[in-house]
Protein backbone atom coordinates (compact mmCIF):
# COMPACT_ATOMS: atom_id res chain seq x y z
CA UNK A 1 0.00 0.00 0.00
CA UNK A 2 2.84 2.38 0.90
CA UNK A 3 4.45 1.74 -2.51
CA UNK A 4 1.22 2.72 -4.31
CA UNK A 5 0.88 5.88 -2.21
CA UNK A 6 4.47 6.86 -2.95
CA UNK A 7 3.94 6.25 -6.69
CA UNK A 8 0.79 8.40 -6.66
CA UNK A 9 2.65 11.22 -4.91
CA UNK A 10 5.46 10.98 -7.43
CA UNK A 11 2.99 11.24 -10.33
CA UNK A 12 1.35 14.29 -8.76
CA UNK A 13 4.64 16.11 -8.43
CA UNK A 14 6.15 14.84 -11.69
CA UNK A 15 3.50 14.51 -14.46
CA UNK A 16 6.07 13.03 -16.83
CA UNK A 17 6.01 9.80 -14.80
CA UNK A 18 2.29 9.41 -15.50
CA UNK A 19 2.79 10.39 -19.14
CA UNK A 20 5.35 7.61 -19.56
CA UNK A 21 2.99 4.98 -18.11
CA UNK A 22 0.03 6.31 -20.09
CA UNK A 23 2.07 6.28 -23.29
CA UNK A 24 2.49 2.51 -23.07
CA UNK A 25 -1.28 2.04 -22.89
CA UNK A 26 -2.03 4.51 -25.67
CA UNK A 27 0.48 2.83 -27.97
CA UNK A 28 -1.30 -0.52 -27.56
CA UNK A 29 -4.72 1.10 -27.98
CA UNK A 30 -3.79 3.45 -30.81
CA UNK A 31 -6.81 5.19 -32.32
CA UNK A 32 -9.31 4.04 -29.68
CA UNK A 33 -11.20 6.94 -28.16
CA UNK A 34 -12.32 5.01 -25.06
CA UNK A 35 -8.77 4.02 -24.12
CA UNK A 36 -7.53 7.60 -24.51
CA UNK A 37 -10.45 8.86 -22.41
CA UNK A 38 -9.75 6.30 -19.68
CA UNK A 39 -6.14 7.47 -19.49
CA UNK A 40 -7.33 11.06 -19.07
CA UNK A 41 -9.92 10.07 -16.45
CA UNK A 42 -7.21 8.46 -14.33
CA UNK A 43 -5.08 11.59 -14.78
CA UNK A 44 -7.94 13.72 -13.41
CA UNK A 45 -7.91 11.63 -10.24
CA UNK A 46 -4.45 12.95 -9.42
CA UNK A 47 -4.72 16.48 -10.85
CA UNK A 48 -8.10 17.87 -9.79
CA UNK A 49 -10.71 17.77 -6.98
CA UNK A 50 -12.82 14.61 -6.94
CA UNK A 51 -16.14 16.37 -7.67
CA UNK A 52 -14.75 18.02 -10.78
CA UNK A 53 -13.10 14.77 -11.91
CA UNK A 54 -16.33 12.78 -11.48
CA UNK A 55 -18.29 15.40 -13.44
CA UNK A 56 -15.84 15.26 -16.34
CA UNK A 57 -15.82 11.47 -16.23
CA UNK A 58 -19.61 11.33 -16.55
CA UNK A 59 -19.63 13.81 -19.44
CA UNK A 60 -16.93 11.81 -21.20
CA UNK A 61 -18.83 8.55 -20.70
CA UNK A 62 -21.98 9.90 -22.34
CA UNK A 63 -20.00 11.39 -25.24
CA UNK A 64 -18.25 8.06 -25.83
CA UNK A 65 -21.49 6.10 -25.54
CA UNK A 66 -23.07 8.19 -28.30
CA UNK A 67 -19.93 8.35 -30.45
CA UNK A 68 -19.08 6.74 -33.78
CA UNK A 69 -16.61 4.26 -32.30
CA UNK A 70 -19.12 3.00 -29.76
CA UNK A 71 -21.74 2.53 -32.49
CA UNK A 72 -19.24 0.60 -34.62
CA UNK A 73 -18.31 -1.73 -31.79
CA UNK A 74 -21.91 -2.40 -30.81
CA UNK A 75 -22.61 -3.22 -34.45
CA UNK A 76 -19.76 -5.74 -34.46
CA UNK A 77 -20.93 -7.28 -31.18
CA UNK A 78 -24.22 -8.23 -32.80
CA UNK A 79 -22.63 -9.02 -36.18
CA UNK A 80 -20.50 -11.76 -34.58
CA UNK A 81 -23.60 -13.31 -33.06
CA UNK A 82 -25.48 -13.10 -36.36
CA UNK A 83 -22.59 -14.81 -38.15
CA UNK A 84 -23.12 -17.86 -35.95
CA UNK A 85 -26.71 -18.23 -37.18
CA UNK A 86 -27.02 -20.55 -40.17
CA UNK A 87 -30.54 -21.34 -41.26
CA UNK A 88 -31.92 -24.89 -41.04
CA UNK A 89 -28.80 -26.55 -39.60
CA UNK A 90 -29.44 -29.67 -37.49
CA UNK A 91 -28.89 -29.55 -33.74
CA UNK A 92 -27.73 -33.19 -33.53
CA UNK A 93 -24.15 -32.72 -34.66
CA UNK A 94 -21.11 -34.97 -34.46
CA UNK A 95 -19.47 -34.88 -31.05
CA UNK A 96 -15.80 -34.08 -31.70
CA UNK A 97 -14.10 -36.01 -28.90
CA UNK A 98 -10.84 -36.42 -30.82
CA UNK A 99 -9.28 -34.57 -33.74
CA UNK A 100 -6.41 -35.15 -36.14
CA UNK A 101 -4.33 -32.54 -37.95
CA UNK A 102 -2.26 -33.51 -40.98
CA UNK A 103 0.82 -31.40 -41.63
CA UNK A 104 3.13 -30.21 -38.85
CA UNK A 105 4.13 -26.90 -40.40
CA UNK A 106 3.28 -23.50 -38.95
CA UNK A 107 -0.45 -23.81 -39.60
CA UNK A 108 -0.78 -27.45 -38.57
CA UNK A 109 1.12 -26.80 -35.36
CA UNK A 110 -1.10 -23.83 -34.51
CA UNK A 111 -4.31 -25.74 -35.27
CA UNK A 112 -3.21 -28.62 -33.05
CA UNK A 113 -2.65 -26.12 -30.23
CA UNK A 114 -6.22 -24.83 -30.69
CA UNK A 115 -7.59 -28.27 -29.89
CA UNK A 116 -5.19 -28.88 -27.01
CA UNK A 117 -6.09 -25.53 -25.46
CA UNK A 118 -9.79 -26.40 -25.72
CA UNK A 119 -9.28 -29.74 -23.99
CA UNK A 120 -9.81 -31.86 -27.11
CA UNK A 121 -7.17 -34.58 -27.64
CA UNK A 122 -5.52 -34.24 -31.05
CA UNK A 123 -3.04 -36.21 -33.14
CA UNK A 124 -0.54 -34.22 -35.20
CA UNK A 125 0.59 -36.22 -38.25
CA UNK A 126 3.49 -35.58 -40.62
CA UNK A 127 5.63 -38.00 -42.64
CA UNK A 128 8.76 -36.00 -41.76
CA UNK A 129 9.77 -37.24 -38.30
CA UNK A 130 12.33 -34.47 -37.76
CA UNK A 131 9.90 -31.74 -38.79
CA UNK A 132 7.22 -33.29 -36.60
CA UNK A 133 9.53 -33.32 -33.59
CA UNK A 134 10.49 -29.68 -34.19
CA UNK A 135 6.81 -28.75 -34.12
CA UNK A 136 6.21 -30.70 -30.92
CA UNK A 137 9.19 -29.02 -29.31
CA UNK A 138 7.91 -25.59 -30.39
CA UNK A 139 4.45 -26.36 -28.99
CA UNK A 140 5.94 -27.40 -25.65
CA UNK A 141 8.11 -24.29 -25.58
CA UNK A 142 5.12 -22.03 -26.31
CA UNK A 143 2.93 -23.54 -23.57
CA UNK A 144 5.71 -23.46 -20.98
CA UNK A 145 6.52 -19.89 -21.90
CA UNK A 146 2.85 -18.93 -21.42
CA UNK A 147 2.90 -20.63 -18.02
CA UNK A 148 6.08 -18.79 -17.01
CA UNK A 149 4.32 -15.49 -17.72
CA UNK A 150 1.29 -16.51 -15.65
CA UNK A 151 -1.09 -17.00 -18.59
CA UNK A 152 -1.84 -20.59 -17.54
CA UNK A 153 -0.62 -22.79 -14.71
CA UNK A 154 2.35 -25.09 -15.16
CA UNK A 155 -0.04 -28.02 -14.67
CA UNK A 156 -2.29 -26.76 -17.48
CA UNK A 157 0.72 -26.34 -19.76
CA UNK A 158 1.81 -29.93 -19.22
CA UNK A 159 -1.74 -31.20 -19.68
CA UNK A 160 -2.03 -29.44 -23.02
CA UNK A 161 1.33 -30.74 -24.19
CA UNK A 162 0.34 -34.28 -23.21
CA UNK A 163 -2.98 -34.03 -25.10
CA UNK A 164 -1.14 -33.77 -28.43
CA UNK A 165 -0.19 -37.18 -29.80
CA UNK A 166 2.00 -37.51 -32.88
CA UNK A 167 2.44 -39.95 -35.74
CA UNK A 168 4.13 -40.30 -39.10
CA UNK A 169 1.55 -42.82 -40.36
CA UNK A 170 -1.70 -41.46 -41.81
CA UNK A 171 -3.53 -44.45 -40.32
CA UNK A 172 -3.32 -42.58 -36.99
CA UNK A 173 -6.43 -40.62 -38.02
CA UNK A 174 -8.45 -43.70 -37.06
CA UNK A 175 -10.84 -42.69 -34.31
CA UNK A 176 -10.76 -38.96 -35.09
CA UNK A 177 -14.16 -37.28 -35.37
CA UNK A 178 -12.68 -34.35 -37.29
CA UNK A 179 -9.63 -34.45 -39.57
CA UNK A 180 -8.07 -31.17 -40.72
CA UNK A 181 -5.57 -31.12 -43.57
CA UNK A 182 -2.89 -28.39 -43.40
CA UNK A 183 -0.37 -29.50 -46.02
CA UNK A 184 1.28 -27.70 -48.95
CA UNK A 185 -1.03 -25.58 -51.16
CA UNK A 186 -1.10 -27.92 -54.15
CA UNK A 187 -4.37 -29.30 -55.52
CA UNK A 188 -3.01 -32.69 -56.57
CA UNK A 189 -1.26 -33.20 -53.23
CA UNK A 190 -4.50 -32.45 -51.42
CA UNK A 191 -6.60 -34.65 -53.72
CA UNK A 192 -4.31 -37.64 -53.17
CA UNK A 193 -4.41 -37.02 -49.44
CA UNK A 194 -8.21 -36.85 -49.31
CA UNK A 195 -8.50 -40.06 -51.31
CA UNK A 196 -6.46 -41.69 -48.52
CA UNK A 197 -8.50 -39.98 -45.82
CA UNK A 198 -11.69 -41.44 -47.24
CA UNK A 199 -10.17 -44.91 -46.91
CA UNK A 200 -8.71 -44.47 -43.43
CA UNK A 201 -11.09 -42.14 -41.57
CA UNK A 202 -14.02 -43.56 -39.67
CA UNK A 203 -17.33 -43.40 -41.57
CA UNK A 204 -18.95 -40.40 -39.87
CA UNK A 205 -15.89 -38.18 -39.48
CA UNK A 206 -15.78 -34.67 -40.95
CA UNK A 207 -12.90 -34.04 -43.39
CA UNK A 208 -11.71 -30.43 -43.51
CA UNK A 209 -9.12 -28.62 -45.61
CA UNK A 210 -7.30 -25.54 -44.34
CA UNK A 211 -6.62 -24.29 -47.87
CA UNK A 212 -6.47 -20.53 -48.36
CA UNK A 213 -7.25 -20.46 -52.09
CA UNK A 214 -7.85 -23.91 -53.62
CA UNK A 215 -11.43 -24.85 -54.51
CA UNK A 216 -12.65 -27.34 -51.84
CA UNK A 217 -15.09 -28.75 -54.43
CA UNK A 218 -12.13 -30.05 -56.40
CA UNK A 219 -10.68 -31.60 -53.25
CA UNK A 220 -14.00 -33.16 -52.26
CA UNK A 221 -14.34 -34.71 -55.73
CA UNK A 222 -11.37 -36.98 -54.91
CA UNK A 223 -13.48 -38.81 -52.31
CA UNK A 224 -16.56 -41.00 -52.35
CA UNK A 225 -18.06 -38.97 -49.50
CA UNK A 226 -17.93 -35.34 -50.65
CA UNK A 227 -20.74 -34.54 -48.21
CA UNK A 228 -18.21 -34.91 -45.36
CA UNK A 229 -15.76 -32.38 -46.88
CA UNK A 230 -15.58 -28.66 -46.21
CA UNK A 231 -13.06 -25.91 -45.67
CA UNK A 232 -11.90 -24.73 -42.26
CA UNK A 233 -9.63 -21.81 -43.10
CA UNK A 234 -7.70 -20.86 -39.96
CA UNK A 235 -5.63 -17.69 -39.86
CA UNK A 236 -2.00 -17.47 -38.84
CA UNK A 237 -0.97 -17.82 -36.08
CA UNK A 238 -3.86 -20.28 -35.76
CA UNK A 239 -3.57 -20.59 -31.98
CA UNK A 240 -4.00 -16.82 -31.62
CA UNK A 241 -6.27 -15.55 -34.42
CA UNK A 242 -10.00 -15.83 -33.71
CA UNK A 243 -11.38 -16.22 -37.22
CA UNK A 244 -12.22 -19.41 -39.09
CA UNK A 245 -13.78 -19.17 -42.55
CA UNK A 246 -15.96 -22.30 -42.73
CA UNK A 247 -16.26 -23.02 -46.45
CA UNK A 248 -19.37 -24.85 -47.63
CA UNK A 249 -18.90 -26.79 -50.87
CA UNK A 250 -21.66 -27.76 -53.30
CA UNK A 251 -21.88 -31.15 -51.53
CA UNK A 252 -21.19 -30.34 -47.86
CA UNK A 253 -23.91 -31.83 -45.67
CA UNK A 254 -25.75 -29.74 -43.12
CA UNK A 255 -24.47 -32.07 -40.41
CA UNK A 256 -20.83 -31.58 -41.43
CA UNK A 257 -21.31 -27.80 -41.57
CA UNK A 258 -23.02 -27.71 -38.17
CA UNK A 259 -20.25 -29.87 -36.69
CA UNK A 260 -17.50 -27.59 -38.03
CA UNK A 261 -19.13 -24.38 -36.78
CA UNK A 262 -19.86 -25.90 -33.37
CA UNK A 263 -16.31 -27.13 -32.87
CA UNK A 264 -14.97 -23.74 -34.02
CA UNK A 265 -16.91 -22.07 -31.23
CA UNK A 266 -15.66 -24.71 -28.77
CA UNK A 267 -12.13 -23.72 -29.81
CA UNK A 268 -12.95 -20.13 -28.86
CA UNK A 269 -13.02 -19.03 -32.49
CA UNK A 270 -15.42 -16.89 -34.51
CA UNK A 271 -16.71 -19.08 -37.36
CA UNK A 272 -18.13 -17.41 -40.48
CA UNK A 273 -19.73 -19.64 -43.12
CA UNK A 274 -18.78 -18.66 -46.67
CA UNK A 275 -19.25 -20.06 -50.15
CA UNK A 276 -16.59 -21.09 -52.63
CA UNK A 277 -14.69 -18.53 -54.69
CA UNK A 278 -10.98 -17.95 -55.22
CA UNK A 279 -9.52 -16.75 -51.93
CA UNK A 280 -12.94 -17.10 -50.27
CA UNK A 281 -13.82 -13.73 -48.68
CA UNK A 282 -10.82 -12.27 -46.84
CA UNK A 283 -8.04 -13.18 -49.27
CA UNK A 284 -10.15 -12.35 -52.31
CA UNK A 285 -10.60 -8.81 -50.99
CA UNK A 286 -6.97 -8.58 -49.84
CA UNK A 287 -5.70 -9.29 -53.35
CA UNK A 288 -7.27 -6.03 -54.56
CA UNK A 289 -5.37 -4.10 -51.90
CA UNK A 290 -2.13 -5.83 -52.86
CA UNK A 291 -2.52 -4.92 -56.54
CA UNK A 292 -3.31 -1.30 -55.73
CA UNK A 293 -0.40 -1.03 -53.29
CA UNK A 294 2.04 -1.99 -56.06
CA UNK A 295 0.36 0.48 -58.42
CA UNK A 296 0.89 3.23 -55.86
CA UNK A 297 4.58 2.33 -55.59
CA UNK A 298 5.02 2.65 -59.33
CA UNK A 299 3.21 6.00 -59.32
CA UNK A 300 5.63 7.43 -56.76
CA UNK A 301 4.34 6.67 -53.26
CA UNK A 302 7.07 5.47 -50.91
CA UNK A 303 6.90 2.08 -49.19
CA UNK A 304 7.09 3.58 -45.74
CA UNK A 305 4.45 6.21 -46.55
CA UNK A 306 1.97 3.58 -47.74
CA UNK A 307 2.54 1.46 -44.65
CA UNK A 308 2.32 4.52 -42.38
CA UNK A 309 -1.01 5.59 -43.92
CA UNK A 310 -2.57 2.18 -43.30
CA UNK A 311 -1.23 2.03 -39.73
CA UNK A 312 -2.62 5.52 -39.10
CA UNK A 313 -5.98 4.25 -40.41
CA UNK A 314 -5.88 1.68 -37.61
CA UNK A 315 -4.32 -1.53 -38.95
CA UNK A 316 -1.56 -2.97 -36.75
CA UNK A 317 0.85 -3.25 -39.67
CA UNK A 318 1.18 -1.93 -43.22
CA UNK A 319 0.85 -4.09 -46.37
CA UNK A 320 4.55 -4.22 -47.23
CA UNK A 321 5.79 -4.89 -43.70
CA UNK A 322 3.09 -7.58 -43.50
CA UNK A 323 4.25 -9.14 -46.78
CA UNK A 324 7.82 -9.26 -45.48
CA UNK A 325 6.63 -10.88 -42.25
CA UNK A 326 4.59 -13.55 -44.07
CA UNK A 327 7.28 -14.21 -46.70
CA UNK A 328 7.17 -12.84 -50.25
CA UNK A 329 7.82 -16.29 -51.72
CA UNK A 330 4.36 -17.50 -50.69
CA UNK A 331 2.56 -15.01 -52.93
CA UNK A 332 5.22 -15.46 -55.63
CA UNK A 333 4.52 -19.21 -55.89
CA UNK A 334 0.79 -18.57 -55.91
CA UNK A 335 1.06 -16.02 -58.73
CA UNK A 336 3.23 -18.29 -60.83
CA UNK A 337 0.76 -21.17 -60.45
CA UNK A 338 -2.04 -18.88 -61.70
CA UNK A 339 -0.08 -17.18 -64.48
CA UNK A 340 -0.19 -13.82 -62.66
CA UNK A 341 2.57 -11.31 -61.97
CA UNK A 342 3.46 -8.42 -59.68
CA UNK A 343 6.10 -6.07 -61.03
CA UNK A 344 7.90 -5.17 -57.80
CA UNK A 345 7.23 -8.24 -55.63
CA UNK A 346 8.32 -10.60 -58.43
CA UNK A 347 11.53 -8.63 -58.97
CA UNK A 348 12.31 -8.80 -55.26
CA UNK A 349 11.74 -12.56 -55.20
CA UNK A 350 13.90 -13.05 -58.29
CA UNK A 351 16.64 -11.24 -56.36
CA UNK A 352 16.21 -13.62 -53.39
CA UNK A 353 14.54 -10.99 -51.22
CA UNK A 354 11.85 -13.10 -49.52
CA UNK A 355 11.24 -10.90 -46.48
CA UNK A 356 12.21 -10.96 -42.81
CA UNK A 357 13.46 -14.54 -42.88
CA UNK A 358 16.11 -13.50 -45.41
CA UNK A 359 16.87 -10.16 -43.78
CA UNK A 360 15.57 -8.32 -46.85
CA UNK A 361 12.35 -8.01 -48.78
CA UNK A 362 10.50 -4.76 -49.44
CA UNK A 363 12.57 -3.52 -46.49
CA UNK A 364 15.86 -4.66 -45.02
CA UNK A 365 16.24 -6.02 -41.48
CA UNK A 366 19.15 -6.03 -39.07
CA UNK A 367 20.19 -9.47 -37.84
CA UNK A 368 17.74 -10.78 -35.25
CA UNK A 369 15.48 -7.70 -35.44
CA UNK A 370 12.03 -7.23 -36.98
CA UNK A 371 12.13 -3.46 -37.48
CA UNK A 372 11.72 -2.63 -41.20
CA UNK A 373 14.37 -0.28 -42.56
CA UNK A 374 13.84 1.48 -45.94
CA UNK A 375 16.34 0.22 -48.49
CA UNK A 376 17.68 2.58 -51.21
CA UNK A 377 18.24 -0.44 -53.48
CA UNK A 378 14.50 -1.17 -53.45
CA UNK A 379 13.65 2.49 -54.06
CA UNK A 380 15.96 2.43 -57.07
CA UNK A 381 14.39 -0.79 -58.36
CA UNK A 382 10.92 0.74 -58.13
CA UNK A 383 11.96 3.97 -59.85
CA UNK A 384 13.58 2.02 -62.69
CA UNK A 385 10.40 -0.04 -63.12
CA UNK A 386 8.31 3.15 -63.28
CA UNK A 387 10.61 4.59 -65.96
CA UNK A 388 10.58 1.39 -68.01
CA UNK A 389 6.78 1.26 -67.89
CA UNK A 390 6.48 4.96 -68.78
CA UNK A 391 4.79 5.90 -65.48
CA UNK A 392 5.37 9.50 -64.35
CA UNK A 393 6.11 9.49 -60.63
CA UNK A 394 4.51 11.96 -58.20
CA UNK A 395 3.99 12.42 -54.48
CA UNK A 396 0.82 10.82 -53.12
CA UNK A 397 -1.09 12.15 -50.11
CA UNK A 398 -2.02 9.86 -47.21
CA UNK A 399 -5.77 10.28 -47.84
CA UNK A 400 -5.41 9.09 -51.43
CA UNK A 401 -3.30 6.13 -50.27
CA UNK A 402 -6.02 5.05 -47.84
CA UNK A 403 -8.81 5.43 -50.39
CA UNK A 404 -6.84 3.62 -53.08
CA UNK A 405 -6.20 0.66 -50.77
CA UNK A 406 -9.52 0.46 -48.90
CA UNK A 407 -12.13 1.31 -51.57
CA UNK A 408 -11.18 -1.52 -53.98
CA UNK A 409 -11.60 -3.98 -51.08
CA UNK A 410 -15.03 -2.54 -50.33
CA UNK A 411 -15.94 -2.90 -54.00
CA UNK A 412 -14.87 -6.55 -54.04
CA UNK A 413 -16.83 -7.12 -50.86
CA UNK A 414 -19.93 -5.79 -52.62
CA UNK A 415 -19.36 -8.27 -55.46
CA UNK A 416 -19.06 -11.06 -52.88
CA UNK A 417 -22.45 -9.98 -51.49
CA UNK A 418 -23.94 -9.90 -55.01
CA UNK A 419 -22.72 -13.46 -55.63
CA UNK A 420 -24.23 -14.75 -52.40
CA UNK A 421 -20.84 -15.93 -51.07
CA UNK A 422 -21.82 -14.67 -47.60
CA UNK A 423 -25.19 -14.93 -45.87
CA UNK A 424 -25.15 -11.27 -44.87
CA UNK A 425 -22.87 -8.24 -45.47
CA UNK A 426 -21.95 -7.98 -41.79
CA UNK A 427 -20.20 -11.37 -42.11
CA UNK A 428 -17.56 -9.61 -44.22
CA UNK A 429 -16.97 -7.13 -41.40
CA UNK A 430 -16.61 -9.96 -38.88
CA UNK A 431 -14.04 -11.62 -41.16
CA UNK A 432 -11.94 -8.50 -41.61
CA UNK A 433 -11.94 -7.46 -37.94
CA UNK A 434 -11.11 -10.94 -36.62
CA UNK A 435 -8.80 -12.16 -39.38
CA UNK A 436 -7.03 -9.19 -40.97
CA UNK A 437 -6.56 -6.55 -38.30
CA UNK A 438 -9.24 -4.14 -39.48
CA UNK A 439 -9.65 -1.64 -36.59
CA UNK A 440 -12.62 -2.72 -34.50
CA UNK A 441 -13.61 0.88 -33.88
CA UNK A 442 -14.19 1.38 -37.61
CA UNK A 443 -16.71 -1.47 -37.70
CA UNK A 444 -15.44 -3.37 -40.75
CA UNK A 445 -15.22 -2.42 -44.46
CA UNK A 446 -18.97 -2.61 -45.21
CA UNK A 447 -19.88 -0.58 -42.12
CA UNK A 448 -17.10 1.90 -42.92
CA UNK A 449 -18.40 2.38 -46.47
CA UNK A 450 -21.84 3.22 -45.06
CA UNK A 451 -20.29 5.69 -42.61
CA UNK A 452 -18.36 7.47 -45.38
CA UNK A 453 -21.32 7.51 -47.73
CA UNK A 454 -21.72 5.01 -50.56
CA UNK A 455 -21.99 7.76 -53.18
CA UNK A 456 -18.51 9.00 -52.24
CA UNK A 457 -17.04 5.49 -52.42
CA UNK A 458 -18.75 4.87 -55.77
CA UNK A 459 -17.54 8.14 -57.29
CA UNK A 460 -13.95 7.71 -56.15
CA UNK A 461 -13.84 4.16 -57.48
CA UNK A 462 -15.15 5.39 -60.83
CA UNK A 463 -12.30 7.93 -60.92
CA UNK A 464 -9.71 5.26 -60.05
CA UNK A 465 -11.09 2.94 -62.73
CA UNK A 466 -11.03 5.62 -65.41
CA UNK A 467 -7.49 6.67 -64.55
CA UNK A 468 -6.05 3.13 -64.35
CA UNK A 469 -8.16 1.28 -66.89
CA UNK A 470 -8.54 -1.54 -64.34
CA UNK A 471 -12.01 -3.14 -64.65
CA UNK A 472 -11.75 -4.43 -61.07
CA UNK A 473 -12.11 -0.83 -59.89
CA UNK A 474 -15.37 -0.19 -61.75
CA UNK A 475 -18.04 0.18 -59.05
CA UNK A 476 -20.11 -2.97 -58.54
CA UNK A 477 -23.75 -2.89 -59.68
CA UNK A 478 -25.04 -3.24 -56.13
CA UNK A 479 -22.85 -0.33 -55.01
CA UNK A 480 -24.36 1.85 -57.74
CA UNK A 481 -27.85 0.73 -56.77
CA UNK A 482 -27.51 1.38 -53.06
CA UNK A 483 -25.64 4.68 -53.55
CA UNK A 484 -28.42 5.90 -55.84
CA UNK A 485 -31.28 4.92 -53.53
CA UNK A 486 -29.82 5.83 -50.15
CA UNK A 487 -29.41 2.20 -49.13
CA UNK A 488 -26.82 0.75 -46.79
CA UNK A 489 -24.44 -2.16 -47.26
CA UNK A 490 -24.31 -3.27 -43.65
CA UNK A 491 -28.08 -3.92 -43.54
CA UNK A 492 -28.62 -5.14 -47.11
CA UNK A 493 -30.43 -8.48 -47.42
CA UNK A 494 -29.62 -10.65 -50.43
CA UNK A 495 -32.73 -11.73 -52.40
CA UNK A 496 -33.52 -15.39 -51.75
Amino acid sequence: MRDKTDKLAAMQSRPEIYDAEAGKILKRARGQDAAAAAVEAVRWSITMPIDEGLRLEQETFFALRDGDQSNAQRYLFFAEREAAKIADLPKDINDVARAAVIGAGTMGRGIAMCFASAGIPVTLIDNDQQGLQRSLDTIAKNYRSTASRGGISQHEAEERIASIASATDLAAIDGADLVIEAVFEDLEVKRRLFADLERLAKPNSVLATNTSYIDPNAIAAATQRPDAVLGMHFFSPANVMRLIEVVRTASTSDRALATATAVARKLGKVPVVVGVCHGFVGNRMLRLRTVEAERLLLEGALLQDIDAAIVAFGFPIGPFAMADLAGLDIGWRMRKSQGLSAEIADALCNAGRFGQKMGRGFYRYEAGLRTPIPDPDVDKMIAESSARLGIARRSVEALEIVERLIFPMINEGVRIIEEGIVARPSDIDVIWVNGYGWPVWRGGPMYYADALGLAHVRDRLAQFAQRSGDPNLVPAKLLYQLASTGGRLSTYKHPT
